[in-house]
């Protein structure tokens, strides 16, 4: 049985192809729109998993690890592990003209974290879960 998280959701919605649009011809920003999804669920998912916090915990615990400072840090690590390909849809989503400025982070951080969200964006939209489990693997470790 394919546990594979695209595969869920195509079960999930059978009547929708999941595999019509090639996510290299997606913009950026929305690639990191759906990366910014999937490395939250596997911070929190971690932290469920591995702690014994309150709901209110786990939420404070979650927002320290998925904010731009904290996502720019984690690409440092993943960085050097990074395909060439990845790296490119990395500088696609960090240079994407943002319509926001961030607020409680630096531009840099938060150009950093926007490009590794599209590559996790990427790679969840490929069906690249095992490649997300890697890297989220070397991300998670490290805190």
């Amino acid at each position: 049985m394919d546990l594979s998280i695209m595969s869920v959701v195509s079960a999930a919605f059978p009547a929708v192809d999941v595999r019509a649009k090639d996510p290299t011809q997606l913009g950026p920003l929305v690639l990191a729109y759906i990366g910014d999804t999937v490395y939250d669920l596997y911070v929190r998912t971690q932290l469920v998993l591995t702690t014994g916090l309150t709901a209110h915990g786990l939420h404070m615990a979650a927002a320290k690890r998925v904010c731009a400072g904290a996502q720019a840090s984690a690409f440092k690590r993943i960085e050097g592990a990074l395909t060439e390909d990845e790296l490119a849809v990395f500088r696609r989503g960090r240079n994407g003209h943002m319509g926001t400025i961030p607020k409680n982070a630096s531009i840099a951080d938060y150009r950093t974290a926007t490009g590794l969200e599209a590559v996790i964006g990427w790679l969840y939209l490929k069906g690249c879960d095992a490649r997300i489990s890697e890297l989220m693997t070397i991300i998670l470790s490290e805190e």
